[in-house]
């Protein structure tokens, strides 16, 4: 029976915030893939079944109670790996490695996580997902905060999620002798703070990625994982998939459009004698090779809604690029009969057209923007500045730093944000290399001279700790609303001539 252990149901609140469209995404990757691995894998669950009877005296599955979506409480689903015994049930609800209640089939099983399976039909029946907060135990879920156990429990916990990633080899950091005190006081901090990042952040792409780490982590012998929790939340899915299709059908469609404008242009000059099966042809192949080139080129991974303007320095490389190919290509296939003026044109109008849709009107402001920057900035390189936070107020310490009081002193070198779907991206012309907890390890690897806390929506306690994460970084440290009276304060010249506009 399901039931609810706390007085006033869990809030709902946190899970409505995200759309409609990324929880059906979530469900129906939930049915499909849960469905279709229960329906592949169970000639391995009758043969582990098979060995858990021979290994040791006891039923095969392991049903115990867990906290749910909304607080509910469901009973999940694991392949036994203890002795069935009341030390097994009445010892620590957690374990460490070396652990005297594991049987030697169930040590495996743990290894590689083949006893977490049977949680696929917990998956199907609607009590789980597959991507999700780890469920836990009632007892332990009891002693969260209150703010903490709303988010947590405002979608499903799942088979794998971004902490249990990280915290793969758990058991290894445990001591036998300080067992509750280690995890109490050392993961379950950072595990629920992992699971309420995922909570806030979660779609498709990040799913997908924690899917694709998971089998990575677990594949023997391969030392590939995330290095940071950039590549943990930001994964190959987020960082390249979704900005690829995004682009990609986009300069598609510019790219064949532009090519078919312009022949039937041509045509009303100049003869194009290739017909039109094979104009249809040509086209496709144009609009492939600029879609192809402009991945090749990063162009898809530039956020290019706060794009600098030399970012379309891109764009005219990859009109070259192509161009060139198809010219040297045509010497060799001279039945063609492409002429070199169409090739020309069209290579304009296409990337015009890519001009367009990236930049739009802040093109020709931006470009002016820019020249008189160069002229008024001089050759000097500042002091490499970290930006905590890519929303508006990192594009105010941007945009700050680099006026031309600043410019000379500070180098904007990159961004972190705790936001999956901006990690390996460019805003600004700036990357994000990162989250907030890769802080003092990117301050020593990039030589970061200056960070600035520039997060404006936070909770108290997110702010309290993403600035300790920032203070235990070897450098200075300015706080957003500061930054003004600070910047005026400690690192103007004296004698330095300032300008006002």
């Amino acid at each position: 029976m399901v039931t609810n252990t706390f007085s006033k149901p869990t809030s709902m609140a946190a899970s409505t915030t995200r759309p409609w469209h990324t929880r059906f995404a979530k469900r129906m990757l939930d049915i499909v893939a849960s469905a279709l691995g229960l329906l592949i894998l169970w000639p391995l669950f009758v043969l582990v079944a098979i060995r858990i009877k021979r290994d040791s005296p006891g039923p095969v599955f392991f049903r115990g109670p867990r906290m749910g979506l909304g607080g509910s409480v469901f009973h999940i689903l694991k392949f036994r790996t203890m002795r069935e015994e009341a030390e097994s049930y009445n010892g620590p609800k957690i374990t460490a490695e070396g652990d005297g209640r594991i049987t030697p089939l169930g040590k495996w099983l743990r290894d590689t996580k083949l006893n977490e399976l049977p949680q696929l039909w917990n998956v199907l029946v609607g009590e789980m997902s597959l991507v999700g907060p780890r469920p836990e135990d009632p007892d332990f879920a009891a002693k969260w905060p209150e703010d903490a156990r709303r988010e947590i429990l405002s979608v499903r916990p799942g088979i794998t999620s971004p902490a249990s990633i990280s915290y793969h080899d758990e058991e290894k950091l445990l001591s036998r002798d300080n067992l509750m005190g280690d995890y109490l006081e050392k993961i379950a901090p950072d595990k629920m703070r992992l699971d309420r990042l995922y909570v806030r952040h979660y779609n498709l792409m990040t799913d997908l990625d924690a899917i694709f780490w998971t089998l990575i982590v677990l594949v023997p012998r391969v030392s590939i994982q995330p290095k940071s929790e950039g590549q943990l939340f930001g994964g190959p899915f987020t960082r390249m998939v979704r900005p690829f299709m995004n682009w990609t059908v986009i300069d598609f469609i510019i790219a064949f459009l532009g090519a078919g404008a312009v022949g039937l242009t041509w045509r009303l000059f100049e003869p194009l004698d290739i017909g039109w099966d094979r104009a249809f042809w040509v086209g496709l192949g144009i609009a492939f090779m600029f879609s192809l080139v402009n991945s090749l080129l990063g162009l898809k991974r530039v956020e290019w809604s706060r794009a600098m303007p030399e970012d379309a320095l891109g764009i005219v490389g990859s009109v070259v690029i192509v161009v060139v190919f198809i010219l040297v290509f045509e010497m060799y296939l001279p039945d063609l009969n492409i002429p070199q003026g169409y090739l020309i044109a069209t290579g304009a109008v296409i990337g015009s057209g890519f001009l367009m849709a990236r930049y739009r009107l802040r093109l020709i402001t931006g470009l002016a923007s820019r020249w008189v920057r160069l002229r008024r900035s001089g050759f000097g390189v500042g002091e490499r500045v970290l930006v905590v936070g890519a929303g508006a107020g990192g594009e105010l310490v941007t945009w700050l730093l680099r006026r031309p009081d600043f410019s000379r002193l500070f180098s904007i070198h990159a961004y972190v944000d705790d936001d999956p779907a901006k990690q390996g991206m460019r805003y600004d012309g700036v990357p994000i290399l990162g989250t907030t907890a890769d802080i003092p390890a990117l301050v020593k690897r990039e030589d970061i001279g200056l960070v600035v806390y520039a997060i404006n929506k936070v909770s108290k306690a997110d702010r309290e700790r993403i600035l300790a994460v920032c203070r235990k970084a070897d450098t200075r440290l300015v706080i957003l609303s500061d930054v003004l009276h600070s910047i005026e304060t400690h690192f103007i010249p004296e004698n330095g001539k300032r300008h006002h506009g």
